[in-house]
């Protein structure tokens, strides 16, 4: 099985609480990624693209294959920093 999924990428949970809260109240996922994220993917609006399992880091890839398509997570916590997932395929 595999997924398509965007990301915003950030340093610490109280910001990306905060750009859940604007993603909420009607904010574009894609607009946010671009200008919040601290991923190269910010590039394409947070696109990361599709993947399979093994492919992404495990807590990512639990809440990404989790999501149904259209739904945007709840801060989720790697190494890498907290992340956003919206599901889009």
């Amino acid at each position: 099985m595999k997924v398509t999924a965007s990301h915003i990428l950030v340093a610490d949970e109280h910001t990306a609480v905060r750009l859940k809260d604007k993603l909420t109240e009607g904010f574009k996922f894609s607009e946010l990624a671009s200008t919040h994220s601290a991923c190269p993917s910010r590039a394409q609006g947070g696109n990361l693209g599709e993947f399979g399992a093994g492919q992404m880091v495990k807590p990512f890839e639990d809440a990404a294959f989790a999501l149904n398509v259209g739904d945007i997570s709840d801060p989720v916590q790697t190494q890498f920093g907290w992340h956003l997932i919206q599901r889009t395929a």
